[in-house]
């Protein structure tokens, strides 16, 4: 039988995939990709046609595959699959070792970029050209033999155990959860409507009567912060945060405690090959950041300002719940469910009390016109069928002011097992321009939304619309690019602290009351937001921000302290401790083991780089403030940022590409007034 991932399908033939395809195909093009290789190499003289178009596409068709593989991975993962994962895991970790530590590519890469041709290139072309050669130090090339050979281990044991901390971190989640039954309802006193009626959704899944909760997010923050049971969210509490270590359920079954050891100790090593002083020196290669103690100084400026605030906010909360409940010592499960109600005592206002104005189809639809009126792009959905990995996906076109097809997305929001938590945008299609004409990328923008009940639509809390926000952001930028060179084109080739800015910037108009009003009506009345709820949620818009930005700088600096404060036999529990100490207002019992999932810098790309999220708030926020000057639906201003940041991708210097948008260089001002650190007079 044909294997589809080795046809040249239009979008990749998900209800055709099997797991049996998926070594082959992997097998075939690396083998593809090595005799065309050999054969560009036989040049004498090299040009971008003879050399960067046709290394384009060896790394453009191994792309595409293993694209649509580790999709599913995510998405619809069974024991078969992940088998084939991991089996392919080796192979691919071998061939992008061996691509870049390829002295002829190299040199020819070199020669390229000595040559007379190079410098009738545009500026983009030669950009491509001094990444690669780039790249290929980080790769080792100009280490001898045996070093290459353990770099060459380092990749992939990297590789196969960074897989194997996701594996773990989804199978803990998974294989616990929390059965109520009838006679114990009293244990949901508190909980809204909308988690009890998930919870009874589930139970009914598998022929039960009463409630069954998981600790997906959708059910595990509810419960956290609404449950009036105190032992609930105990339970809920510890199971969460003891997943995938020692301290958890099931024996330290999935436990993920040596694996970060290693993680992080194999980082270490190929920095060192590399003759660097430590992996955060190595990730910064590819980053705007100039250096480690840059880094640091950026983060211990914003705990500076944030953690008196917080320490305030820290004690108001204390003081309420003694004074309001009885409650003299806090503990961990407490933390969310006094701050909510400390948040309806101030504000009135809860995350419960806006949802059912955050019906789905209606937030999508928001979304898309806010699209139209900021850039000019028109959302529709796909006519015709297009092949998904699960009913629920939805598939759209997105159109420019000349009806020219810009993008496309696959749309999958609702958690269910075999699809890994949080929210994410991936890259199923990149763009590009050859002999054939323009293709058009396609993106995946995936949530873990609550799913519908019944008839009623699925209802979001308006922080569940801020991640929707958030990553379609980040698909707007993988889909609007108008570079024509797939290897900066859209997302790729972005500096890793940068990518974040048009996602986080997206988040702004989810606050606006001219964009809310688009979108945000009762799913029942159809009647608009109320000025006066409105004016509670902005109220309470920046709430324990204190706290909040101390938690983000405690993970960014716990991630960065390790990898560029590494000693041999690391305690990284220590690490953690030691800046919670620095920056930390809340500090977890001993059994808490947060690290042991934070699958951000242990098995996703943020390692020695979690800095990004706040680094790119600062450019997010700075940007927005122009809006902000002009109107948050200015076309001009719209268009300026869709030229100069959605466009571009990764084609010019991030921060050049800022400063033209915004004029200037950015000022962290404007972040620190939006999350309500400092005051517009104290700024």
């Amino acid at each position: 039988m044909t294997n589809p991932l080795l046809i040249n399908h239009k979008l990749p033939p998900f209800t055709q995939i099997e797991p049996s395809h998926v070594v082959e195909a992997i097998t075939h093009v690396l083998k593809e990709n090595r005799v065309q290789l050999a054969a560009f190499l036989e040049n004498e003289t090299y040009t971008w046609d003879n050399l960067v178009i046709p290394y384009t596409d060896m790394h453009d068709r191994l792309e595409r595959i293993w694209s649509a593989i580790s999709h599913l991975h995510s998405v619809a993962d069974t024991d078969e699959l992940r088998d084939a994962y991991n089996e392919s895991l080796p192979l691919l970790s071998a061939y992008e070792t061996e691509i870049g530590q390829n002295k002829e590519l190299y040199q020819a890469f070199r020669k390229l970029r000595d040559s007379e041709e190079y410098a009738q290139l545009d500026p983009v072309q030669q950009r491509i050209v001094n990444n690669e050669l780039r790249d290929f130090h980080l790769m080792g090339i100009d280490l001898a033999k045996e070093k290459q050979a353990r770099f060459t281990e380092i990749k992939l044991a990297l590789s196969e155990k960074s897989a194997k901390f996701s594996e773990h971190v989804l199978d803990a989640s998974h294989a616990w959860n929390k059965y109520i039954s009838e006679e114990e309802i009293d244990l949901l006193a508190g909980l809204p409507e909308s988690v009890r009626a998930v919870g009874q959704q589930n139970a009914a899944q598998q022929d039960k009567k009463g409630w069954l909760f998981t600790l997906d997010l959708s059910c595990y923050i509810p419960i956290v912060s609404y449950a009036e049971n105190a032992k609930l969210r105990q339970e809920f509490y510890t199971a969460y945060t003891t997943r995938a270590s020692d301290q958890g359920d099931f024996d330290g079954k999935w436990d993920n405690s040596t694996l970060m050891r290693e993680l992080v100790t194999l980082r270490h090593e190929r920095a060192e090959l590399l003759g660097l002083a430590n992996h955060a020196e190595y990730s910064l290669s590819t980053k705007m950041a100039e250096s480690p103690q840059h880094v640091f100084d950026f983060l211990n400026e914003l705990a500076e300002k944030s953690k008196p605030v917080a320490e305030k906010e820290f004690v108001e909360l204390q003081t309420f719940a003694k004074e309001h409940y009885g409650v003299s010592q806090l503990q961990a499960w407490d933390i969310m469910y006094y701050s909510e109600k400390l948040r309806q005592h101030c504000y009135d206002i809860s995350q419960e009390d806006v949802r059912p104005y955050f019906a789905l189809p209606n937030v999508l639809q928001g979304l898309f016109t806010i699209v139209q009126r900021l850039f000019n792009m028109v959302i529709k959905p796909h006519e015709g069928n297009v092949e998904k990995w699960h009913d629920d996906v939805q598939f759209f076109d997105i159109y420019d002011i000349n009806n020219t097809l810009r993008g496309q997305f696959y749309l999958d929001l609702y958690t269910r097992k075999g699809k890994r938590g949080g929210a994410w945008m991936g890259d199923c299609i990149g763009r590009k321009v050859d002999d054939t004409g323009v293709r058009t990328p396609v993106a995946f923008v995936n949530c873990n939304f609550m799913p519908p009940v019944g008839e009623q639509p699925a209802l979001l809390t308006h922080s569940d619309v801020e991640t929707l926000f958030h990553e379609f952001g980040h698909g707007l930028h993988h889909m609007l690019t108008q570079v024509d060179h797939a290897l900066v084109a859209g997302i790729s080739g972005v500096a890793w602290d940068a990518v974040e800015l048009p996602s986080q910037f997206l988040e702004n108009w989810t606050w606006e009351k001219e964009a809310l009003d688009l979108f945000a009506h009762h799913y029942e009345t159809g009647e608009k937001l109320p000025d006066e709820l409105y004016q509670r949620m902005i109220a309470a818009k920046n709430f324990q921000a204190g706290m909040a930005t101390v938690r983000q700088l405690e993970f960014a600096l716990f991630d960065f302290e390790i990898h560029a404060h590494y000693q041999k036999d690391i305690d990284i529990e220590a690490v953690l401790n030691k800046v919670r100490q620095q920056v930390a207002v809340i500090h977890p019992p001993k059994n808490n083991r947060f690290a042991n999932s934070f699958g951000h810098i242990f098995a996703g790309g943020y390692s020695a780089g979690y800095y990004s999220y706040k680094w790119a708030e600062v450019l997010s926020a700075d940007a927005f403030s122009k809006f902000e000057e002009h109107g948050i639906f200015d076309p001009q201003t719209g268009q300026e940022f869709l030229t100069h940041i959605l466009e571009k991708g990764g084609s010019a210097d991030p921060m050049a590409l800022f400063t033209a948008f915004r004029g200037r260089a950015p000022h962290i001002d404007a972040l620190l007034r939006h999350s309500g650190i400092v005051t517009e007079t104290t700024v």
